[in-house]
């Protein structure tokens, strides 16, 4: 039976952001009866890390159409046009945040909206709850791309109140329901090629360690060998091109970082974050790649940015960060601040090497051809002229006459 709402919609087709999981299912299921509408669904391949043709068979057991079913591999777009923008800023939300799932959604979206277009679909549905920054980012993304397009919102609307009814609208509907998920998962995870995020159940009292169980992507920083790998990645106008002299493509590259950051234990963080809905959270997440790329990055831009245009990008990079974090990577205001930051990166090249022990990245060296570090200017020895120290003198009671003022005024009241 239509509730109200979905009866003043009337709804002919929709694109569904399906992963094959039950609660997919369970949403493309309920779409089919609840609005009498056609489904298509789309799975992306973010580098999840999961087969992905068990959604295919999935969805067609369930009633829909071959040519309604996409799966698309998104992962060199995805590390290529989102992650690599994003590090360009060397983006952290809140400070240690490295938005892994914030900017996976703006891509997951705008795919729904251009399957919706290609299909004639006047809708699209996805999995979000009510409770988290998701669905603003998600709907956020559909209404900058496609102003018009209704949007269906299942966790808003249906009047399931707990797992058991899920499992009891699956079981009357012949929904295969794995025997790991009829009862309560013990955390909720999202995953891609860029880290892993987990949150709820034994996770939420913050001040309660999360159990080992949760980390999926990293070995403990103490299980870690005891001994220094050593790693060079290269750079070419602000993006990682090569590791060890080799070049890779972008999704290649972030996974053999990825490898890397596994095996010796870095990118395990957990933290208690500001959501845009406003409550705090608390969620443990593992970037191990992202980790070491976001040091390199910082490393390389050391000796190739000059210091006004690094000291705006730190100024602006909360900023930055807190639009992806809050769905607004389709604003103008975003787009903005990337063309600033593409500008910066123009002579943003050279090699950083890096070792990586125990949990740690640690800087070991740093080269570019477009280097605007002088051993000349910096060396303690004599420097033939290049910088005359008597001229600092001056420089300094330039600046400091202010402060003189504001102390002899102080002096005299």
């Amino acid at each position: 039976m239509a509730t109200k709402a979905a009866a003043a919609r009337k709804i002919k087709k929709v694109v569904l952001a399906y992963s094959g999981g039950l609660d997919t299912s369970i949403i493309l299921k309920w779409l089919q009866e609840t609005y009498g509408a056609e489904v298509v669904t789309f799975t992306a391949d973010l580098g999840q890390g999961e087969e992905l043709e068990p959604a295919r068979k999935k969805a067609e057991m369930l009633g829909i159409k071959p040519s309604n079913i996409f799966i698309e591999d998104l992962r060199e777009e995805f590390v290529r046009d989102y992650v690599f923008p994003m590090f360009r800023a060397n983006a952290l939300y809140e400070g240690i945040y490295l938005l892994g799932t914030s900017i996976a959604r703006p891509l997951i979206g705008k795919k729904q909206i251009e399957i919706a277009r290609a299909t004639g679909a006047d809708a699209v549905c996805h999995g979000a709850t009510g409770k988290g920054n998701d669905q603003v980012r998600f709907e956020l993304t559909y209404y900058a791309l496609e102003p018009s397009i209704k949007i269906i919102a299942p966790w808003r609307e249906w009047a399931f109140k707990s797992r058991e009814d899920l499992i009891k609208f699956a079981e009357d509907h012949q929904i295969p329901i794995a025997k790991d998920k009829r009862g309560e998962a013990p955390f909720s995870v999202d995953a891609n090629l860029l880290h892993s995020s987990s949150e709820g159940k034994v996770l939420e009292d913050p001040g309660q360690a999360a159990p080992e169980l949760v980390y999926q992507r990293t070995i403990s920083p103490m299980a870690a060998p005891d001994k220094v790998t050593r790693i060079k990645i290269g750079f070419e106008k602000g993006d990682a091109v090569s590791i060890d002299g080799k070049t890779l493509s972008p999704a290649t590259l972030l996974k053999a970082l990825n490898d890397l950051g596994r095996d010796n234990g870095i990118g395990r963080i957990d933290l208690v974050e500001n959501r845009f809905v406003g409550m705090k959270s608390r969620g443990v997440y593992e970037t191990p790649g992202g980790t070491i790329l976001w040091q390199a990055h910082r490393a390389i831009e050391s000796v190739t940015l000059d210091r006004g245009a690094m000291h705006l990008k730190d100024d602006l990079m909360p900023r930055y960060a807190a639009l992806i974090y809050n769905g607004f990577w389709f604003s103008p205001e975003r787009e903005m601040l990337q063309a600033l930051i593409d500008k910066s990166q123009e002579h943003v090249e050279g090699e950083v090497t890096l070792d990586l022990y125990k949990g740690n990245v640690m800087v070991a060296g740093r080269a570019s051809p477009k280097s605007l570090y002088s051993c000349t200017l910096v060396t303690f020895e004599d420097d033939k002229g290049a910088y005359d120290q008597k001229d600092a003198e001056g420089f300094i009671r330039l600046n400091a006459l202010r402060l003189r003022t504001l102390a002899m005024r102080g002096k005299n009241t």
